[in-house]
Formats: structure tokens, C-alpha cells, sequence
């Protein structure tokens, strides 16, 4: 076992339902093997500023439930320097921080490995973001409450579509991975699914469209990736818009934004962050570092952190099948 004295812990880049519930495995894991844990404020901008709070297991009591993170979050162009990451060093040096825990997605944990390699403190990563694409991991924190909540609003978009034969774009996140988008298309049953692993073809877009709400005289709901390489749903609803054979169709545009990030966390979230956060901690006992924790076949597997975000996690290109089957 490794000697650590202070742990400090902190959550980086977009937030995600869970990041609170593995905060509070990580400080009471750190607790009960008489580790001193330091919480930093918004990532590593406060880092960078010293902004540095004690925590101890009272201070995560109440939060497993809550969404966002109450140790907040921030995106810091200082630390891609490394002016700012010696700094950020001297400032861990100062507050006799020997080891971390980093909760977040690939910029994240990319900017932790590169801090390690430059100062050796050691780090262990949790992936925390709803998009579920680092690599070396099943699932990430966060993605399972966001892929519901996106669910319950195609459901009720569906409801409304129905009602009027409408045709209804829902854009949701994902910026460079269809996961959420593929697995909201079957699980909602949508009649197409637009992601950013594949091209868009617009003809095939607009046939398919034809054949339901002409041929069939359905109401369609096509689940659109933000990230997807035409331009995203209010880009193809204008692409359709000026194409005089869907003057009839009433077309509609629902982007979920940012509602996919926020509110309680799933149970599956809440378990999966409180496991990743004890292993976290456990792993730096065991001397691990540089590497990220993560859940596969439901048991925790580590993986060197430059794979995590050097190497694409792909979508599963069956389901992709299943959803082209079930339309």
C-alpha cells in the first residue's frame, strides 16, 4: 500500500448527473483510510488559483441525489499552458496535495495525464460525461440519466407528433458520438437516427421521410446527433424546407440542449459513480497512476490514461442495424 497524506479531488469540464455521488464515494473511501481530502473548486481554474476547500464525510452528506457538481466546473485556457500548469503545481505543492482524483470527460483527463507526466503527481481519473465515448470504460457517469431524460421527451414528442401527423426533428447531444442518439432512436422508436460515426445522405434522408409520411401517412421522429456531419437537425430541417415535395409536411425542430445534463441521477449512475469513486482512491493506495477507472462487464477495469483519450470508443454498429430494422 502507498503512503498518501492529502487527496485532492476535483470535477472538470461539462457536468454530469452522478459527479456528486462519486465525489462522496471518493472523500468517505479517502476517510476511512485516514486520508486528508482537499475538494478544488471549478476544476482546474481554481487549481491554477489555490481555491481549495477541506473536505471531510459530513461534507458530502445529502448530495448523492443531486445533480451537477457542488464542487462546480469550469473550462481553463490557462492550464493548456505550461506556465499555467506549473502553477497549478505550485499550488498543490503548497497545499501538501500529494495525489488526485479527476472527474470528467477526454479534456479532463487528457489535461490530467499531461500534468502528470510534466510534475509526477499521482492521478486517477473517473469518467464523468454524459456523451459516453472514452474509451476503457462500458459506461461513463452521467450518460445513463441523460439517455433517460432524452428518452421521456422523445416520448412526449411523440405524443404530440402523433396528434397532428407531424414530422419531428429531436436533436440531442453528442458532439462526436452517437450513443445517445442510437440508443434514444430504439428505445423511443424512432424512424431514423442521424450520428456522427456515418454520413448523412440527404436523398436517403428524404426518401425515407416520403415513404412514411406519404406512403404510410405517419407521423416520424428522426433523432439527430448534434454532432452529425450535416449540420445538425435545424440545419436538415432547412435543407428540407426548401425542397418544394415537403411543402405539405408539417415539420417541427426539438433541440434538448442542455436539459440532458441536469436533474437527479439515475440509480444505475448513482452506483456506478460510487464504485468508480472508491476505486479511485483504491487504485492510488495500490500505486496506480496515469490511469483511469472504469466499469467493463461490470467489473472495474483500469486503463492507461493516454488510451482513454488517444483511442475512439465506437458505437456498436449492430445496434445501428437494429434501429435501421425496427423503422
Amino acid at each position: 500500500m502507498v503512503a498518501l497524506q492529502r487527496l485532492g479531488i476535483f470535477t472538470s469540464g461539462g457536468d454530469a448527473p452522478g459527479m456528486n455521488a462519486c465525489l462522496r464515494a471518493v472523500v468517505r473511501t479517502a476517510v476511512s483510510n485516514d486520508i486528508e481530502v482537499v475538494g478544488i473548486r471549478r476544476g482546474y481554474a481554481g487549481m491554477i488559483d489555490g481555491d481549495f476547500v477541506e473536505m471531510d464525510g459530513r461534507s458530502v452528506s445529502n448530495i448523492l441525489h443531486m445533480g451537477g457538481t457542488i464542487l462546480k466546473s469550469a473550462r481553463s485556457d490557462r492550464f493548456r499552458t505550461a506556465e499555467g500548469r506549473l502553477e497549478a503545481q505550485r499550488q498543490l505543492k503548497e497545499a501538501e496535495i500529494d495525489a488526485l482524483v479527476a472527474i470528467g470527460g477526454d479534456g479532463t483527463l487528457q489535461g490530467a495525464s499531461i500534468f502528470y507526466e510534466e510534475h509526477k503527481i499521482p492521478v486517477v481519473g473517473c469518467p464523468g460525461t454524459i456523451d459516453n465515448d472514452l474509451f476503457g470504460t462500458d459506461d461513463t457517469i452521467g450518460y445513463d440519466t441523460a439517455l433517460n431524460t432524452a428518452l421521456e421527451n422523445i416520448d412526449r414528442i411523440r405524443d404530440t407528433a402523433d396528434a397532428h401527423n407531424r414530422l419531428f426533428l429531436v436533436e440531442v447531444m453528442g458532439r462526436d458520438s452517437g450513443f445517445i442518439a442510437l440508443h434514444c432512436a430504439i428505445g423511443g422508436g424512432a424512424e431514423l437516427v442521424l450520428i456522427p460515426e456515418t454520413l448523412t445522405d440527404m436523398k436517403s434522408v428524404k426518401d425515407k421521410i416520403k415513404s412514411l409520411m406519404f406512403s404510410q401517412s405517419r407521423s416520424s421522429i428522426v433523432v439527430v446527433a448534434e454532432g452529425e456531419d450535416f449540420g445538425g437537425a435545424s440545419r436538415i430541417a432547412e435543407e428540407l424546407q426548401n425542397d418544394s415535395s415537403f411543402a405539405s409536411i408539417d415539420l417541427r425542430v426539438s433541440i434538448l440542449g442542455h436539459t440532458q445534463r441536469g436533474g437527479a441521477p439515475s440509480a444505475r449512475d448513482r452506483v456506478l459513480a460510487s464504485r468508480l469513486g472508491c476505486a479511485a482512491v483504491e487504485s492510488l493506495l495500490e500505486g496506480h497512476s496515469n490511469i483511469m477507472v472504469g466499469m467493463i462487464n461490470d467489473e472495474i477495469k483500469i486503463t492507461p490514461m493516454r488510451n482513454v483519450w488517444s483511442r475512439k470508443k465506437n458505437i456498436d454498429y449492430e445496434l445501428l442495424r437494429l434501429s435501421e430494422v425496427l423503422s
